[in-house]
């Protein structure tokens, strides 16, 4: 494929589409991944439940600890591979149109995985490219220089997969970022904004769990020729609370993405510090948006990435914001026509390649 041929499309893992033939879209997505790299140590008293099997005595504690759970966090055997399929029959069936899949290299992407998920469910899936954080990586990929992952990350878009040359991918992330920034995850972005300026494509990242991550992430993106109009910056309802500090953040021109729908646990295992989020309160900061004249920067989505958030296991699902948040912004006064913007219009303007 030239980068020509992908101006003012949008690239499936099945090919190039036409933007209106997304539909609704969630922005961020996992079909296939092992997060071992989230993995916490349980109490002491709690290695038996961490160890137990998922039933109804012990989804209670692993909704409450989902990342003590070891086999909760391995998203990739035979039995989520099948709930997986079954969920985007039922997406489908419910009007879903577009999933944006991220996972990147470090958390065991599976791009064959996903095409076949596409092909048998009917739903168009966006697969990305690049790399999760420092601490998901093998040695030898963190001392590579930034003109390999430039290389890998344009091969990938242009040319097809490392793992399924058939597959070419979409986007560019999730771009995992810690805090403090790792060096190599400084090195990734720097190359996410080489490939971004070149191919024209979108670009997600993964920020830290501190609010100044994000503007750091867009600060060193746009120093390294990044356009930060293609950049939807995931996680927003776990990082930035302060409403004024949201719409300091809004300003700078990115896709503001709220990704977690579907948590309503307030204790968040991977920072202590804060309190999650219920889908209310979600709801609340996008209203804020809104009335700031930002919703034309509004991403939806639920982040699945953990057994128990999937149906088969006591969870959600990938259609809870058609079947519960919609319903809900709609009686909190969120019309239509804007909700339509959160999963159809701003997603079909994000994915376009320039």
């Amino acid at each position: 494929m030239k980068m020509s041929d992908a101006s003012g499309k949008v690239q499936t893992v099945l090919g190039l589409i036409n933007p209106d033939e997304l539909g609704k879209t969630l922005a961020h997505e996992h079909l296939s991944l092992v997060f071992d790299v989230a993995y916490c140590r349980p109490k002491a008293e709690d290695e038996k439940k961490a160890e137990a099997l998922f039933s109804l005595e012990s989804v209670g504690w692993i909704r409450q600890n989902p990342y003590s759970h070891k086999v909760n966090l391995k998203f990739n055997d035979a039995e989520t591979v099948g709930a997986v399929v079954e969920e985007m029959t039922n997406f489908k069936s419910k009007g879903g149109g577009t999933i944006v899949e991220c996972t990147t290299h470090g958390i065991q992407r599976k791009a064959k995985f996903v095409k076949d998920v596409s092909l048998q469910s009917g739903v168009h899936v966006i697969a990305g490219t690049g790399f999760y954080v420092a601490g998901s990586q093998l040695t030898d990929v963190l001392s590579r220089p930034i003109e390999i992952l430039v290389k890998l990350m344009t091969a990938e878009i242009l040319s097809g997969c490392i793992d399924a040359d058939d597959v070419k991918c979409g986007l560019i992330g999730e771009i995992g970022c810690s805090w403090p920034l790792h060096d190599f995850e400084k090195k990734v972005i720097e190359a996410t904004a080489l490939v971004q300026s070149e191919l024209g494509c979108p670009v997600s990242f993964h920020p830290g769990r501190n609010p100044e991550s994000p503007f750091e992430i867009i600060r060193i993106f746009q120093e390294a020729g990044g356009d930060v109009s293609k950049v939807a910056m995931s996680h927003l309802d776990r990082t930035i609370f302060d409403e004024g500090q949201l719409t300091e953040f809004a300003e700078l021109g990115c896709y503001c993405e709220f990704d977690l729908f579907g948590i309503e646990c307030s204790y968040y295992q991977l920072n202590e510090a804060i309190d999650m989020p219920s889908d209310a309160q979600r709801i609340q900061s996008i209203w804020q948006l809104v009335d700031g004249n930002f919703e034309d920067r509004i991403l939806l989505s639920h982040d699945i990435h953990t057994k128990h958030r999937l149906t088969k296991f006591g969870g959600h699902g990938y259609t809870h914001i058609f079947d519960n948040v919609v319903p809900k912004m709609s009686n909190r006064g969120l019309s239509s026509s804007i909700v339509k913007k959160f999963l159809v219009d701003n997603p079909k303007a994000w994915l376009t390649f320039k």
